[in-house]
């Protein structure tokens, strides 16, 4: 397979121009609009790069998944997960960062892109209790810019309207269980959800 190696021969392949919205739909700190789509999104997808290579993580809660400090700065909660770290590692170490947040329904995506930085601040982690709760961490970004991504991807897929969700789909024990013969993976989906209650926050 032959693939492409500098950027004379990628661009060969796409000679148009980028579309000029594509350009100037990008904005430097939160705006009203961007404010309200942002303050809607529960979900996120938390892009990291490191040492080891690549990392996304999805970033998730009951309201708003991150709080605005300012125009300039998105604070993201690091909730109860399994402990790799994997993200923070990267911050730490490379402090570029990227979020994509989604609305169910919407069939857009809003990127911001920026610096994350870790913050064990008191008062800030206070600020984001849940059921008497705190994070240990949050990822306190920088925003460089703020647009929202084409629809065209979410309209292919019909994401969120084929009504296909499906249970045709491995689950989390069947994972586990491809690589461990002994796991008991119809056990560990079936008890997961009452488990995970109390480890949400």
């Amino acid at each position: 397979m032959d693939y492409i190696e500098d950027i004379a021969a990628l661009e060969a392949l796409y000679p148009e121009p980028p579309v000029e919205r594509s350009l100037t739909k990008v904005v430097p700190q939160m705006t009203p609009m961007y404010r309200k789509w942002i303050m809607a999104s529960r979900l996120c997808i938390l892009s990291t790069v490191g040492p080891e290579g690549t990392d996304a993580s999805p970033r998730g809660d009951d309201g708003p998944v991150v709080a605005e400090l300012d125009p300039h700065r998105l604070a993201l909660p690091d909730w109860r997960g399994n402990n790799r770290i994997d993200s923070l590692r990267n911050i730490v170490r490379d402090p570029r960062v990227s979020l994509m947040f989604m609305v169910p329904g919407s069939q857009n995506v809003v990127r911001v892109n920026g610096t994350g930085r870790i913050s064990a601040d008191p008062a800030l982690l206070q600020s984001f209790e849940q059921k008497g709760m705190h994070p240990r961490s949050a990822i306190v970004v920088e925003v460089a810019e703020i647009y929202f991504q084409c629809a065209k991807a979410l309209i292919r897929s019909g994401l969120w309207s084929r009504g296909d969700e499906s249970d045709a789909v491995p689950s989390a024990g069947d994972f586990v269980k491809e690589i461990d013969e002994g796991f008991d993976g119809e056990a560990y989906d079936r008890t997961y959800p009452e488990y995970a209650k109390p480890r949400l926050w």
